[in-house]
């Protein structure tokens, strides 16, 4: 009989030993189907988006004449340089280039070969160094974005030309132009030096970066002591009744509540109440503040909970008032965990673009802020814009915007993990 019952025994812990192994390998199963999830996601960033940081530049020897920049009394200013006409030069160059090129239509289709930022290039060598004027120089000329396409090998020439944005005589100019040796690649400065453009070639995110910026400071500047006080209010001074509870039951609603929400209330309060510009970071960091106030006061409630309450009852046992034992025992140990909130929350702000759709934070803008009242764009909008843009080159652009908002992301996850690991402390 004990026999019998052994037997049972080891067969219902075999079986149950089976099934933990099953559980387990499903588990594991899961894990390396995220994995692979995320890194295809990554690999597809990455694949469509290391374009962008390289640029095609013609070097075009340029002659700009004196009589091109000087002014009625022949003198060469800061002044005369800025309202002169650049693309005539360039276009000489290429001229020189194709002599054989006439007709006002395959000019034009020649011409095109160059961006209009060639003659930013052209404009800025003369500004820096006013004595090159009258002398043969090398411009380092972008080309237009189809061309850069076209280097990179992203236009299929062997398309009928009518289903490619380059004809076939163009094809054969920048062709010769390779093969005398003045094309060449280089690292994309105007990526991480412009504001938004309509010419893909010109675009840059140097103008969201620097609207993220004054958002997310005005996000921290309100949203950690707001929400780290009345963290410490409700934790630490309100009384228990109905009222503390129903506070808490609706702080914990807004930090479900769609983004969007907050950017409906921004619009009808920030906007059409106080009259504050539309676009500006300012109403920008108002309308995250909003969103991300119930998630720092969460964590920030927690991190108060997990100081054990010996050192409360030890400051006080000292003589210290509630307000001494507070600002001097509890907060100290429990700020580790209050940033740690508080960075999360920075880095959900920094990705959200529903609610500053809604204050017109979406608008078209080139120059870079100088401040948190200028019109201004953040990352994550610039990057819904050129998303919807019909241009094909703003499609890597897009990429290598998504690569540089990750790379922010993970070093603000990277900065929590961090700071709770160096100042974490276990009772």
């Amino acid at each position: 009989m004990s026999r019998n019952i052994t037997d049972v025994v080891n067969a219902g812990l075999a079986a149950r030993y089976r099934a933990e192994k099953r559980f387990r390998a499903y588990g594991i199963i899961a894990i390396l189907i995220a994995l692979s999830m995320l890194a295809t996601l990554f690999a597809t960033i990455i694949a469509k988006g290391y374009p962008a940081f390289t640029t095609t530049v013609l070097e075009l020897p340029v002659t700009v004449e004196r009589e091109l920049v000087a002014n009625a009394q022949g003198e060469v200013t800061p002044e005369s340089i800025a309202f002169a006409n650049f693309a005539t030069p360039l276009r000489a160059a290429l001229d020189a280039q194709f002599p054989d090129v006439e007709g006002r239509a395959e000019k034009r289709q020649l011409y095109a070969i160059l961006s209009d930022g060639a003659t930013f290039a052209l404009q800025a060598m003369i500004r820096e160094n006013p004595e090159l004027v009258g002398r043969e120089v090398i411009v380092e000329a972008p080309v237009s974005s189809d061309f850069d396409l076209l280097y990179k090998g992203q236009i299929d020439i062997a398309l009928p030309e009518s289903q490619r944005r380059v004809n076939d005589r163009q094809v054969a100019w920048f062709q010769a132009l390779q093969d005398r040796g003045l094309v060449d690649s280089e690292f994309n400065t105007i990526l991480f030096t412009n504001g938004d453009s309509r010419q893909p070639e010109l675009a840059g995110i140097w103008g969201a970066v620097v609207g993220s910026f004054y958002t997310l400071m005005v996000t921290l500047a309100l949203s950690f002591p707001i929400g780290v006080a009345a963290a410490v209010y409700l934790e630490e001074f309100a009384p228990k009744n109905k009222w503390t509870d129903l506070i808490e039951v609706n702080i914990n609603n807004l930090a479900a509540v769609p983004s969007i929400v907050f950017g409906l209330l921004g619009l009808a309060v920030f906007l059409q109440l106080f009259g504050l510009p539309r676009s500006a970071p300012l109403v920008g960091g108002l309308v995250l503040t909003l969103m991300t106030l119930p998630t720092i006061i969460i964590a920030s409630r927690a991190a108060l909970k997990s100081v054990p309450p010996s050192i409360r009852e030890a400051a006080l046992g000292v003589g210290a008032s509630k307000l001494q034992m507070i600002t001097h025992h509890v907060l100290p140990l429990a700020m580790p965990g209050m940033l740690t909130g508080t960075i999360i929350g920075m880095a959900q702000a920094l990705g959200e673009t529903a609610p500053l759709l809604m204050i017109g934070m979406v608008a078209f803008v080139v120059d870079i802020p100088g401040g948190p009242m200028d019109p201004a764009t953040v990352l994550p909008v610039q990057i819904f814009l050129w998303a919807d843009s019909p241009e094909r080159a703003f499609v890597a652009r897009t990429s290598a915007a998504i690569m540089v908002l990750l790379a922010f992301l993970v070093v603000m996850n990277a900065a929590a993990v961090l700071l709770r690991k160096k100042f974490e402390r276990r009772w």
